[in-house]
C-alpha cells in the first residue's frame, strides 16, 4: 500500500522592489506577454499536482492589488493568504514563515514548504518534482544548475583569492525546499542571532541546523527577472514555447 503523500506548501515572494530594473511598475508586476510575470510563478504552483496550497508575500501597500488583479482575476485557488513582506528577502520568508505556522495543521506542519522567487517564471512541473523527491530523501534541497563559468573568489583588495573547481560550482536558483519545520526552527535562530549577512534559505539551513542541504537539477531557463536584459530574454523564452 502505497504510503500518503505528505502535504506541501509554496511561499511565493513578490515583495522586492526591483530596483535594478528601474522604472516606476515593481518588476514582479511587469507585463510579459500578456501577463505580469508574477503569473507565470503562481500558475506552474496551481497547475502542479504535488502543491496543496500557496502563501504570496508581497509589499503591504500591493495586497490589494495583487488580491485583485493576480490572485482573484487568475482563479489561483491554491492562495490561502496575501501577507506583508518584509524589507528584505529573509525577512520576507519569516512573516511567511510566521504566517503559515500559525494557521497550519500539524499534518501541513509535518510537510514541506517550497520557497519560490515570484520573478522566476519559468519553474516547471519536472523541477518541482525533482525537488520534492530530493526533499522526501534528504529533508532540504536547492534548485540550481552547474556553472558554466569559472568563478574566481576574490580577496578584499581585489585579487584572485581562490579558483574552486568549476565541476563543484553551482548557480543556486528556486525553489529552495525544506521539511516545514526544519525551515522554521532555522529562521526562528536566524531571526535570534540578529544576523542579517544572509543571502538564500539553504544558508540559514546550513547555518542554523545540522542538516545537509542537497543540489538538485533545475534549467537554465529558469531565471530570475531582475534587469531589462532579463526581460527581453524571458520574452524570447516565452516566443519559443
Amino acid at each position: 500500500m502505497r504510503r500518503a503523500r505528505k502535504k506541501c506548501t509554496a511561499i511565493i515572494l513578490a515583495a522586492g522592489q526591483g530596483k535594478r530594473m528601474g522604472g516606476k511598475v515593481q518588476k514582479q508586476y511587469l507585463e510579459l506577454l500578456g501577463h505580469p510575470i508574477l503569473y507565470y510563478s503562481l500558475a506552474a504552483f496551481q497547475d502542479s499536482p504535488l502543491i496543496d496550497s500557496m502563501l504570496l508575500v508581497t509589499g503591504a501597500a500591493e495586497i490589494p492589488y495583487v488580491q485583485q488583479e493576480i490572485v482573484e482575476k487568475y482563479h489561483f485557488s491554491k492562495v490561502r493568504a496575501v501577507v506583508e513582506g518584509g524589507t528584505e528577502r529573509y525577512a520576507s520568508v519569516w512573516k511567511g514563515l510566521q504566517a503559515l505556522e500559525n494557521e497550519m495543521t500539524e499534518e501541513e506542519k509535518d510537510g514541506y514548504v517550497f520557497i519560490h522567487d515570484g520573478v522566476r517564471p519559468f519553474v516547471h512541473e519536472e523541477i518541482l518534482s525533482r525537488a520534492f523527491d530530493a526533499v522526501e530523501k534528504y529533508h532540504a534541497c536547492v534548485i540550481g544548475m552547474p556553472s558554466k563559468d569559472t568563478v574566481k573568489l576574490a580577496d578584499e583588495e581585489g585579487f584572485v583569492a581562490v579558483t574552486p573547481a568549476r565541476s563543484l560550482v553551482w548557480s543556486i536558483q528556486t525553489p529552495q525546499v525544506f521539511d516545514f519545520r526544519l525551515a522554521y526552527q532555522a529562521y526562528a535562530q536566524l531571526e535570534k542571532s540578529g544576523r542579517s549577512d544572509v543571502t538564500d534559505d539553504a544558508m540559514i539551513v546550513e547555518a542554523f541546523t545540522e542538516t545537509k542541504v542537497r543540489l538538485v537539477e533545475g534549467s537554465y531557463e529558469n531565471i530570475k527577472i531582475t534587469t531589462p536584459e532579463d526581460l527581453k530574454i524571458a520574452e524570447a523564452f516565452l516566443k519559443r514555447r
